[in-house]
């Protein structure tokens, strides 16, 4: 893999080591979805200010909406200079995503 390019998965373990090496939790928008599952995904990185608007939830919240949602993850390992990347979005999955 090139450095600076993305990568598309729907692997839930992929997924959640890479936002854990990155020191990442899941999160979605305070008041969105009702109940347990749904809502609008995030990911709080340290260092962001996501406390007035994000909600920590579970892991397996977070993947039950994400497949709920036909959610991929597109995410990049490294940036064009070499460094480790948190550049990442939820996307639509498409066949074969």
């Amino acid at each position: 893999m090139a450095v600076g390019t993305s990568q598309i998965t729907t692997d839930h373990e992929t997924i959640k080591s890479w936002i854990e090496v990155r020191g990442g939790k899941p999160t979605k928008v305070k008041e969105t979805g009702s109940g347990r599952g749904g809502g609008i995904l995030r990911v709080d990185f340290p260092g962001y200010s996501g406390t007035q608007t994000l909600e920590e939830i579970s892991w397996d919240e977070f993947f039950s909406t994400f497949d709920e949602k036909n959610l991929a993850f597109l995410y990049q390992e490294k940036t064009k200079g070499g460094d480790e990347s948190r550049f990442f979005k939820f996307v639509a999955r498409t066949k074969g995503s």
